[in-house]
């Protein structure tokens, strides 16, 4: 199956497929005659493209979608594999309801191209959710979902593929590319990267990006700890932010954001932690 319709098997009957469109990767588990798919892509169109391409690789129904949180690049797809089931931690549901009309208007005003399918998108936040962890069963096929602080968003999730030593980061990590930090808690994004370590036996599929390893994984935390080193130096007056930002790990351009989000959430201007 390895490359099959531009599907790369990252393990056992698992497969991620990377699509052009905001260099996304999107996950798939093979069960016992039934599939799960992970993230569903932006709009109705890109979602009926990811149901065709799954079918070139299976004709076994979709029973679980699993959103890894509430950005529409991930979930405005959502409505399209119904009735699966919809799995995602309870702030992705919060998230999506609630921030779900301002990402369609957003997302069309930057890509007009896409407003006419963007109106067409139903809403349609996870049914099922979680707190820390699970594990769901998809054709007698455990995959566990893993809550382990916030990152990216407050509403991250990974989803292990055990039996497969397969790991999907969601965008927790983003490879090839600067992660964007615009909802992001980048104080506490280290951390939580650390805890994702342990799940780390093979290949990691991050949400955007090339498929990586342990060793990209560590890159990255180490990227994300400086971010937060520099933020806290400059916030503390140990550091000008001329300095700060020639020491980002990221192109200065932009470096900007992930600095700056930094300093509002050590300034207090974020949601407080739980």
């Amino acid at each position: 199956m390895q490359g099959s319709s531009d599907w790369l098997e990252v393990g056992d009957r698992v497969l991620a497929r990377r699509y052009a469109f905001a260099d996304q990767q999107i996950g798939l588990v093979l069960g016992n005659g039934e599939a799960l798919v992970i993230d569903t892509r932006s709009t109705p169109g890109q979602a009926r493209e990811l149901l065709d391409d799954i079918r070139r690789v299976t004709r076994d129904p979709v029973r679980i979608v699993v959103d890894t949180h509430w950005h529409s690049d991930h979930v405005f797809g959502n409505h399209d594999f119904r009735p699966a089931t919809i799995w995602g931690h309870e702030r992705c549901r919060t998230g999506l309801l609630t921030r779900g009309e301002a990402q369609r208007s957003g997302l069309a005003e930057a890509v007009p191209d896409l407003a006419a399918e963007l109106a067409e998108v139903v809403i349609d936040p996870p049914d099922r959710t979680f707190t820390d962890s699970t594990t769901i069963e998809i054709g007698r096929r455990p995959v566990e979902l893993h809550y382990l602080g916030r990152g990216h968003t407050e509403a991250d999730i990974v989803v292990l593929v055990p039996d497969a030593g397969v790991l999907f980061a969601g965008d927790l990590l983003e490879n090839d590319a600067t992660p964007w930090f615009g909802d992001g808690f980048p104080i506490e994004w280290p951390d939580t990267v650390q805890r994702l370590l342990p799940y780390v036996t093979g290949p990691v599929v991050p949400g955007h990006g090339s498929v990586g390893d342990r060793a990209f994984v560590e890159r990255q935390l180490r990227e994300f700890r400086a971010v937060a080193d520099l933020a806290e130096r400059l916030h503390a007056g140990r550091l000008d932010r001329d300095a700060a930002l020639d020491g980002m790990p990221y192109p200065r351009d932009v470096a900007v954001q992930p600095l700056d989000r930094a300093l509002a959430q050590l300034r207090g201007e974020l949601d407080p932690a739980d």
